[in-house]
């Protein structure tokens, strides 16, 4: 029974990945035709194409690797004559166009949290309600504050509080706290702790906070506090790369995060099919709002980068010459394409190393 809901898990997975991807390049297709820019192409998947058809002046394509997809716009990658290129469009269209598949992205991150904490029966704030009959923090923290922040990343969701405990470097926690008005800061925090079998320190947080039950109006702002908390864990685990906060071991790539997929999605078949199903849906969450923010970011061949030369060209009243463009997108590609490849290839280490 558990391999046959295993394996549904992994279709479902796979369905939902197509999803990302799907919703994604139909934000771009969309505005793309809203401002009338001819669309040579709409695909599905890469490699060769398996299923195709015509309507109108675009072929519509499911390709046989389901890894990514497309949406091919006339004069998107050099100069066109035609009127209704993408060249041709105005500068804040083409911004639109650009940035709907991140947005798409994103709102479906905001579908996938709400689905995921449909179940939830009450939802944590950041107030403390008690602490655990063992506890450590009580030295400095008491029932009734509310924490602002864990050694400076901002609390305002579950997910925030969660992400500043995981990224802790030690037990030696930095804690702001609201209590009767005043805003109070304890430096020296400890939670109680054990080790596991490899002698490694595991922190057990003893605080116990507040819940709210869970009605239409605190599972909206619930969805939209905590689809924002995880854009906000995505930007700064990208400046904790930058500034060395986080190892180059701690990345993964399309296999690692296929490999975190299964787990995580294991894990909850422990339990039962719909807590490995919530969990696969929690994972796609994060995925799918990665891809959101990543692709915004002002790196050639990604949305952020060709949103960096449109940018230029609002402010320059004339834009980049399309070579110029071109050879900088793709450098940017080579670039990504490479460095995708030393992520998989750790990724590979890091699974034979278990």
């Amino acid at each position: 029974m558990i391999h046959i809901e295993g394996v549904l898990l992994v279709i479902i997975g796979i369905l939902l990945f197509e999803l990302i991807i799907f919703l994604h390049e139909l934000g771009h297709f969309l505005t793309a035709k809203k401002f009338g820019v001819k669309v040579n192409e709409f695909a599905l998947g890469m490699g060769p194409k398996i299923v195709k058809f015509q309507k109108g002046e675009t072929l519509y394509s499911l390709r046989l690797f389901p890894i990514g997809g497309f949406c091919s716009m006339e004069g998107e990658d050099g100069e066109s004559e035609d009127s209704r290129s993408f060249g041709k469009k105005k500068v804040w269209q083409r911004m639109i166009i650009v940035v709907a598949g991140a947005v798409m992205n994103i709102l479906l991150g905001f579908l996938l949290m709400m689905i995921t904490l449909i179940p939830t029966q009450l939802f944590a704030t950041s107030t403390i309600a008690r602490f655990a009959e063992v506890n450590t923090s009580s030295e400095y923290l008491k029932v009734g504050d509310e924490i602002k922040s864990i050694n400076g990343y901002d609390i305002y969701t579950s997910m925030d509080y969660n992400f500043a405990l995981a990224t802790a470097k030690s037990n030696d926690m930095k804690i702001t706290v609201r209590r009767d008005g005043e805003t109070l800061t304890f430096d020296h925090v400890k939670f109680p702790t054990t080790k596991n079998d490899d002698g490694k320190e595991i922190i057990h947080p003893d605080i116990i906070r507040l819940g709210v039950h869970n009605n239409f109006g605190t599972l909206m702002q619930q969805t939209f506090l905590q689809t924002c908390s995880t854009v906000r864990m995505v930007w700064a685990s990208l400046f904790g790369l930058i500034t060395g906060q986080f190892g180059f071991n701690e990345m993964a790539g399309p296999i690692g995060m296929t490999s975190a997929v299964t787990q995580v999605t294991a894990e909850g078949l422990k339990s039962s099919f719909w807590d490995g199903l919530t969990n696969l849906i929690f994972i796609m969450m994060v995925i799918t709002v990665n891809l959101g923010v990543v692709n915004l970011l002002p790196l050639p061949a990604l949305d952020g980068g060709r949103l960096v030369f449109l940018i230029i060209e609002a402010i320059r009243r004339k834009p980049v010459k399309p070579e110029h463009e071109g050879w900088v997108h793709l450098i940017g590609m080579i670039a990504l394409l490479l460095f995708m490849v030393v992520i998989s290839i750790n990724d590979i280490i890091k699974l034979f190393n278990g």
